[in-house]
Order: structure tokens, then sequence, then C-alpha cells
């Protein structure tokens, strides 16, 4: 988690329950017009893809006709 990530769950946590709420609900409102069909990659998942095309590039794999689905 980042650490703006962890400042807004920090600071969300301090409020009351029903201001919570609120406040949920309006990360997803902010979420969804940002990415409204969740197609966008967040810098996490851009590293996370960039280190698996890395291994592939290597070889390090284990190709579908290899695994024995019995």
């Amino acid at each position: 988690m980042s650490g703006n990530a962890r400042q807004v769950a920090q600071t969300v946590y301090m409020l009351p329950d029903s201001e919570q709420i609120f406040a949920l609900e309006f990360i997803k409102r902010l979420v969804l017009a940002w990415d409204p069909d969740f197609t966008k990659i967040t810098p996490a998942e851009a590293a996370e893809l960039d280190a698996i095309e890395t291994e592939m590039e290597r070889g390090e794999y284990i190709r579908h006709e290899d695994i024995d689905w019995d």
C-alpha cells in the first residue's frame, strides 16, 4: 500500500462509522469516475506485469501442454 493510500485509510478510520460509510461511497465514486469499466492498470499492476513479462522473456514459465491435467 502506498503512503497516500495508507494516509487515506488512517484518516477514514478516525471518522465515526456513519461518516466512514460516506467516505467509502465517495471513494468508490472517485474510482468509477477515473475508470468506469475497471480497465486501467494501476502502478502496482503494471510493475507485476513487467516482472511477468521479464520472466517469460527469460523462458521462466511452464507451457500449458506440459501440465498433467489428469
